[in-house]
């Protein structure tokens, strides 16, 4: 099991995340943010590219994992936490118990796709092989304005191009 973290580190390591969020926000993707910490040491980043790509796989949490696997060449990340902005979906959820990931924490619930606690839980479903401790609402005013005012904007840039076009 990995260390006990501090409120302080959970925090910082949040923000962390909420910084790969603004990343993703400016290149036009949906700000979700991940970073994967071992030891107290970040060793995976991601935030989505999903549209850039064109890949209905690249999530914020799975370019993280991929990232923390390759730094400690393993697909086991048991002394690994996850701190991402969103609640996982069934994907990255999967891939959280794949890894072995023992602690998620996340910001802001999904109540469309998230399974870790909003339509279901999978990361404490003991029908699977492993489970997670989850902590929900980290910074969550923050997770949530970032995800809100994004939805905001792509919905106001998409009500001005329909009234130009009519």
């Amino acid at each position: 099991m990995p260390e006990k973290l501090t409120e302080e580190q959970k925090e910082f390591f949040m923000r962390e995340a909420l910084y790969e969020a603004r990343n993703a926000k400016i290149i036009g993707e949906v700000p979700i943010g991940c970073v994967v910490v071992q030891n107290g040491e970040i060793i995976g980043r991601g935030h989505n590219i999903r549209e850039h790509v064109q890949d209905a796989t690249l999530h914020a949490e799975i370019l993280a994992i991929q990232e923390a696997c390759a730094a400690v060449h393993s697909w086991r990340l048991v002394d690994a936490q996850l701190f991402v902005t969103l609640e996982p979906c069934p994907m990255c959820s999967g891939a959280i118990i794949n890894s072995r990931i023992p602690e998620v924490y996340f910001g802001a619930f999904d109540p469309k796709a998230g399974t870790v606690g909003s339509i279901g839980n999978l990361l404490t479903d003991e029908r699977f092989n492993h489970q997670a401790k989850v902590e929900s609402g980290l910074l969550l005013d923050e997770a949530k304005d970032l995800l809100q005012s994004f939805f905001r904007e792509v919905r106001r840039k998409r009500k001005e191009k329909k009234r130009s076009q009519g």
